[in-house]
């Protein structure tokens, strides 16, 4: 904050001039992939949907899909906030540009993400290990191609991030924490929630650790932050589909993914094409129902197959916890030769580096709990639903990025510290 106060101190400090160099040449990445190498790809079925949902909102149309021409189209129900920010690059962009001006915009966001993973870094392993994790962002693979992809992960990461960092803070400061900082943490928690629902288990995880620690008062106010957020478009679902949905339908059909008889514990229908031909099977005999209706019916399948079937649903869970952790399953499959040998690299030099850094750091008794939260709450989200790569990719990497930040930053203080004994 000092650095950040006073330019002449950032200049003198090493660190931030680390950071700084980090994120300048992290955008610079980002940009050249998604402008300069990934141009005129199809998009993806999702990709689609959050662009048709951007453009009727910046035609006034609200967030609202266009009938299907011809055959039918399948809708899935989204999350608000990544398809109205990308209305507000509608409205103001030409068509022939905007896929330019969202990838541009999404790697402003992938610099945000830098800094924010080095100020967690910091936070949870000391000042050396925020330059360190700032230039394994800007330069982890996965994570510079993010933002060429019109999904919500981009926008989903920095406010992750943010809640994260919020709640790192006040549980520094502990007894004088204040109040509007715990608001805030709800609130920033809402909008990540209103991006990807899934930070609502995030939000449940950290009730869930307050009220177990007799906190009651910080679970209070990080509710009534999320409550704020969350609320109103609860609200405008319930006038709209007469039912509740929090957010958004797609947790039905993730959730009947994720627990399907055929699932072998990793990917989405486009990875599993048994379980996208059982849903056309699903839908055919529901006809004409939105995937507001068709949510109930996702569940109650899915819960009549676990009760039935609670054996093969612990081997299920089991193969999810695999999953979540080595990258094999199908969904890695979809892509490129040249794409997988990256991730897999990436993924592989990352793993051992960040889970070493997490275990020095809770043997040092300095186990950095927000972000324990966060890496609990992915575990118990793909537990409910399912891993996938794209998934893993905004929630796990961080975390390890973190944690091999910490890991890098003890060994060179090691190293510092044998050497003049070595000279000696």
């Amino acid at each position: 904050m000092t650095a950040i106060n006073n330019p002449k101190s950032a200049i003198r400090n090493p660190g931030s001039r680390a950071v700084a160099a980090a994120v300048v040449v992290g955008v610079c990445l980002r940009v050249l992939f998604a402008l300069g190498y990934w141009i005129d790809k199809p998009l993806t079925h999702d990709e689609q949907e959050y662009l048709h949902l951007a453009q009727n909102a910046a035609a006034g149309q609200g967030l609202t899909y266009d009938a299907p021409d011809g055959a039918e189209v399948e809708r899935f129900g989204r999350a608000p906030l990544y398809p109205l920010v990308l209305s507000l690059f509608a409205r103001m962009t030409s068509s022939p540009h905007l896929l330019a001006t969202i990838r541009i915009a999404q790697s402003i966001l992938g610099a945000v993400a830098i800094v924010l993973i080095a100020r967690v870094a910091e936070q949870s392993a000391g000042p050396k290990a925020g330059p360190i994790a700032a230039w394994i962002t800007a330069l982890y693979p996965p994570l510079v191609w993010m933002p060429a992809y019109v999904l919500s992960e981009s926008l989903y990461l920095p406010l992750a991030l943010a809640d994260v960092l919020l709640l790192s803070q006040a549980i520094a400061r502990r007894s004088a924490a204040s109040s509007w900082l715990l608001v805030a943490c709800g609130v920033v928690g809402g909008l990540a929630a209103l991006t990807r629902p899934v930070h609502v288990i995030f939000l449940i995880v950290v009730g869930c650790w307050l009220l177990l620690r007799r906190q009651v008062r910080w679970a209070m106010l990080i509710s009534v932050g999320a409550f704020l957020v969350i609320a109103p478009w609860t609200a405008r679902n319930y006038q709209h589909y007469g039912r509740l949905v929090l957010i958004a339908s797609e947790g039905g059909i993730t959730f009947w993914t994720g627990n399907h008889p055929w699932s072998p514990g990793e990917g989405d229908m486009a990875a599993n094409p048994a379980i996208k031909r059982d849903n056309q099977r699903l839908r055919a005999a529901h006809p004409g129902l939105t995937a507001e209706e068709l949510e109930p019916i996702y569940y109650r399948e899915a819960f009549v197959r676990i009760v039935s079937r609670p054996q093969w649903w612990i081997g299920l869970e089991v193969r999810k916890l695999f999953y979540l952790i080595v990258p094999m399953g199908p969904s890695y499959t979809l892509h490129s030769a040249r794409y997988l040998t990256a991730t897999l690299v990436s993924y592989g030099v990352l793993l051992p580096l960040g889970c070493a850094g997490l275990l020095a750091l809770s043997r040092q008794r300095r186990t950095p709990v927000a972000l324990a939260l966060w890496l609990l709450s992915t575990i118990v989200a793909a537990l409910v639903f399912f891993p996938q790569e794209r998934f893993r990719i905004p929630l796990i990497d961080p975390v390890l990025i973190a944690g091999a930040a910490a890991f890098i930053a003890h060994r060179i203080a090691l190293t510092s510290a044998l050497e003049p004994r070595a000279q000696g």
